[in-house]
């Protein structure tokens, strides 16, 4: 399985390229692709995603919350603040989700890096355009 970030779901949808449209796409193709929980709270925010695409993302396996998800979360979003990088609410709950999970997260969001410095996360990342 590999977890797919927003940035890099929405490029997929808008028929973006590059190599994690390009993972996404495959994952999603051999049904591979899991989203974190916070993603799929992401994509379903946008107003602008017609209903029937807002199904899709439901259908999506998600990575489950474990037993204490959330002090890990709040304890490695202070690791990372703590090295004087950003950590983002999201970017810390969906970091947290893969990690407790061991999957890698497809992304184009650089933020993330903060979280593979201090914490191991593992990505496949494609630089922003």
């Amino acid at each position: 399985m590999i977890a797919l970030d927003s940035s890099s779901f929405v490029a997929y949808l808008a028929g973006d390229g590059g190599p994690d449209v390009d993972a996404a796409a495959l994952a999603l193709e051999h049904r591979q692709a899991i989203l974190p929980p916070v993603v799929l709270s992401e994509l379903l925010s946008d107003p602008r995603v017609a209903p029937t695409v807002k199904r899709l993302f439901e259908q999506l396996p998600l990575l489950e919350i474990v037993d204490g998800y959330w002090a890990r979360a709040g304890l490695l979003r202070s690791r990372v603040l703590a090295h004087g990088r950003r950590a983002r609410l999201a970017d810390t709950l969906i970091a947290q989700s893969c990690l407790d999970h061991d999957v890698e997260l497809v992304t184009r969001d650089d933020d993330f890096q903060h979280f593979v410095e201090v914490a191991g996360l593992r990505l496949f990342r494609s630089p922003r355009r």
